[in-house]
């Protein structure tokens, strides 16, 4: 079959993977001051940083409409014997149900709920394209990629907390208690649904290089095959922390270093790095 693969910007994958595999991106919108714009497109992240650095209120996001899926769809679902369509976690956004919404109006298209957010359903995205070439039907890929989803292992470890506080995502009094004893959480994706499962004490590049050896050394249930490490930008020092635990723990064919993009960076902020691969 000829299966066109679509996903939401949020799957934050580089130009190069975008290009390589064809997928189109459906770029989710971005609110800055009560201005619209569309990200990565006409808004960076480096934008937004700037923004609220200098004292302007945190940016926010809005899901795609029923009428902007429909729209894409239809470029696709004629020139395709089929098209899927990978949605950030349906426990973040709306972006799924609208989907599925316009979806009903075309009877060869399928749309995925990745449970996920940034490379972790980006790592979907790369699959769904994998799989596409040699997956006799729509159902099949479906079928397949719901088996890996559950699989997926997403998390990152954020180095402040003040975006996560502006966004209502965290009390005042528990950031207040994280910066005073020096803790860096690790949140991870479970189930479509965020949570901090562990806390790190120190520096932040020493605590990026024991989140990276926690996260992949000594595991005999690892796919080896793709790494995303996904950030917002770091110093230079934590960057090369990392560099080197990777270099020292992660044993995969393919290792990509990505930027989160506007829609991750917004609720996110500087400061935030990921490790993101698939359980076998």
């Amino acid at each position: 079959m000829n299966i066109k693969i679509i996903s939401d910007s949020t799957c934050d994958l580089s130009k190069e993977l975008i290009d390589k595999y064809n997928i189109t991106i459906i770029p989710l919108t971005v609110i800055k001051d009560g201005q619209t714009f569309h990200d990565c497109v006409d808004i960076t992240t480096a934008d937004i940083f700037a923004h609220v650095a200098g004292g302007g209120s945190l940016c926010s996001t809005a899901a795609l409409n029923i009428e902007e899926y429909a729209d894409v769809f239809s470029r696709y679902a004629g020139l395709y014997d089929g098209v899927v369509h990978i949605n950030i976690s349906s426990g973040f956004s709306s972006c799924y149900q609208n989907a599925c919404l316009a979806a009903e109006e075309f009877d060869n298209v399928r749309v995925i709920d990745s449970r996920n957010l940034s490379t972790g359903q980006g790592l979907v995205v790369i699959r769904a394209c994998e799989l596409a070439q040699t997956c006799a039907s729509l159902d099949e890929l479906v079928e397949k990629l719901e088996e890996i989803i559950p699989k997926v292992e997403a998390s990152f470890l954020l180095d402040r907390l003040e975006y996560m506080v502006k966004g209502g995502r965290c009390s005042s009094v528990a950031a207040l208690g994280a910066n005073l004893l020096g803790l860096k959480p690790c949140i991870e994706v479970k189930d479509g649904k965020m949570s901090v499962v562990k806390k790190y004490r120190g520096s932040f590049s020493k605590c990026l290089a024991s989140y990276v050896k926690d996260r992949l050394a000594n595991r005999d249930d690892l796919n080896r095959e793709h790494l995303f490490v996904t950030r917002t930008p770091v110093t230079d020092e934590c960057f090369h922390a990392v560099e080197e635990a990777v270099q020292e723990h992660a044993d995969f064919e393919n290792i990509y270093w990505t930027e989160a993009g506007c829609t991750v960076s917004c609720h996110c902020g500087p400061g935030t790095l990921g490790v993101l691969f698939i359980r076998k």
